[in-house]
């Protein structure tokens, strides 16, 4: 047997497989669900009882068809212009962790908008399998009120990590999917559409609700970078270093503001962003703001930094500056991209106004950073 067929003591390797009797009891749970509403389903995780609840309270029905019709040309047009940072940030990452993660699992990768819309797609994506097809295009509505539970509604509706099998879908047609799903939140804590892990009739892996979660945390990471900025501060707990997938990450501005965070460093200084934006780095940590910047210029390693709450966070300090410099180096193609993206960025995701800034066209923007 080759490595890839055998268990990891050596013997024979077999696929994980729902326990005995879950779907089973996944479709017990429904039906009793459809005779009474308001009937408790201990063995459902309690934010599928409520999405199932609300697609009842739409009218919905699990035999209803699904058609997963597409939005209108022009709401295409401007969910992908709105999400342009968002795929782009998106599409290395998903291609370094997911494409090796899950390349023997059959299982694909959808980014959908804020509003479960989908504008990519990744992965082996197979078009002449009726049921892949059905989800894996640009334009899809896959949100609740149009498609039931999914793994995608439930993550923008629950805001966490969430996995779904067979036939916890609420619609029967929707019952060949198995999938997971995590938001994703831009610089400013907000939700700005998820990541989704589909698989068609596959086997159960409920591990990929980790892998999505930990790749939508790289993914955030790379929003909050994507973000102009002049520093970049990478937080974690004392006794550990920073770099891993679950570190902290601030940027700020040449005046001390925080402009991006992540939500981990959000969850670790308790931050809240109001009307004005996020609060100055001297707002939050006990040492002046030109601590920050002299330890970018001078490439200081790691160092304990007392918090006004009396915390101590360990910090590692990047300058966007040096991070240019390397840039330099690149082939002239990839600097081109690279400087087309910091305009889109620059300019909100805003494809028309990046083109305007850069003198050039929106379909010339579009070319080459598709092209890189």
């Amino acid at each position: 047997m080759t490595p890839s067929t055998r268990s990891a003591t050596g013997g024979p390797f077999v696929p994980s497989a729902p326990a005995p009797g879950r779907l089973a009891c996944i479709d017990a749970a429904r039906r009793r669900l459809l005779d009474d509403p308001a009937a408790p389903l201990d063995a459902i995780e309690p934010w599928i009882t409520a999405s199932w609840r609300r697609c009842l309270a739409r009218g919905q029905h699990p035999r209803d068809r699904v058609l997963f019709d597409c939005v209108s040309p022009a709401a295409q047009r401007a969910a992908l212009e709105r999400s342009h940072a968002m795929r782009a940030a998106a599409r290395p990452v998903i291609d370094h962790t997911l494409g090796r993660a899950m390349a023997d699992t059959g299982y694909f990768a959808l980014l959908t908008d804020a509003h479960g819309v989908v504008i990519d797609v990744h992965g082996p994506a197979d078009a002449a399998n009726p049921h892949v097809h059905a989800i894996a295009r640009v334009g899809v509505d896959l949100s609740e009120a149009t498609v039931g539970t999914t793994a995608i509604g439930a993550a923008l509706i629950e805001r966490q990590p969430v996995w779904l099998h067979r036939g916890e879908h609420f619609f029967d047609d929707t019952a060949v999917y198995s999938c997971a799903g995590a938001p994703l939140f831009d610089a400013d804590g907000q939700c700005v559409g998820m990541l989704d892990l589909t698989g068609v009739l596959a086997p159960e892996r409920r591990a990929l609700k980790h892998l999505v979660a930990v790749t939508a945390r790289r993914i955030e990471h790379a929003l909050v970078l994507q973000r102009p900025h002049a520093i970049s501060v990478h937080l974690t707990w004392p006794g550990h270093l920073p770099g891993d997938d679950d570190e902290g990450l601030l940027t700020l501005d040449g005046e001390g503001r925080i402009v991006g965070v992540n939500r981990t460093a959000a969850e670790m200084l308790d931050l809240r962003r109001d009307a004005r934006g996020w609060p100055c780095v001297e707002d939050v940590f006990a040492v002046p703001a030109s601590d920050w910047f002299d330890a970018a210029r001078r490439g200081r390693g790691p160092w304990e930094v007392p918090t006004w709450s009396g915390l101590r966070v360990v910090a590692l300090v990047r300058s966007s500056q040096d991070e240019a410099r390397h840039g330099s180096a690149l082939p002239l193609r990839q600097r081109e991209a690279a400087l087309i993206r910091h305009a889109v960025a620059e300019a909100g995701g805003n494809v028309a106004e990046a083109a305007r800034r850069l003198g050039i066209s929106r379909a010339t923007v579009y070319r080459k950073l598709a092209s890189r």
